[in-house]
């Protein structure tokens, strides 16, 4: 498909851990575009981040081209828009947890702050790829359907990831619902209200 074809169409895939979110992402954007960009969020601080990031690296065909972008993504969507016509941006919600997690402690208590600097790079991501001209597909975590955290920065962390699922699923033209590795296109299911 050329990048004509792509210009600037989002996709959200969505699900909860180990749902088949990943897989399926890189199979649509495999299956839609020719050049294709990975824009990689993940930081490896241990072994597990480690091992989960060589899972993913090894699903990944040598042709793709890696971004390494935890933080300013928006650059990296850019940057990548220049020479690929299908970006796999993976995911929304560890680029969340890169942005709080540098946060001083004082800074995490302003929930106010936090919400509007989530929201901020949320809204970066989302001009970047409607300017990209390429195919969009971000993957992001379903973390609101569990019990309730126990604590106030888990809870904060909840929230924010909740509301910015909802403000990329709002700008997508395509939202996939992740199950037991069964992906559902909600947006032809969703009623208008």
């Amino acid at each position: 498909m050329s990048k004509t074809e792509n210009t600037a169409r989002l996709v959200l895939v969505t699900g909860g851990a180990r749902s088949g979110k990943s897989s399926f992402a890189e199979r649509y954007v495999a299956a839609h575009g020719e050049r294709i960009a990975y824009i990689a969020t993940a930081q490896i601080f241990d072994d597990e981040m480690r091992y989960r990031v060589k899972l993913h690296r090894a699903r990944r065909p040598a042709a793709w081209q890696t971004y390494e972008a935890p933080f300013d993504a928006e650059n990296a969507i850019a940057e990548a828009a220049k020479t690929h016509d299908a970006l796999l941006f993976d995911c929304l919600t560890v680029y969340l947890s890169n942005l709080l997690c540098q946060l001083p402690e004082e800074q995490l208590k302003d929930e106010d702050a936090v919400y509007k600097l989530a929201q901020d790079a949320a809204q970066k991501l989302i001009l970047a790829a409607q300017a990209s001209g390429a195919l969009c597909v971000f993957v992001t975590n379903e973390v609101g359907a569990g019990i309730v955290p126990e604590n106030a920065l888990a809870r904060l962390y909840r929230d924010i990831a909740g509301l910015t699922n909802q403000a990329f699923a709002r700008a997508a033209e395509e939202v996939y619902l992740t199950v037991s590795g069964i992906p559902v296109e909600l947006k032809k299911l969703e009623e208008i209200n």
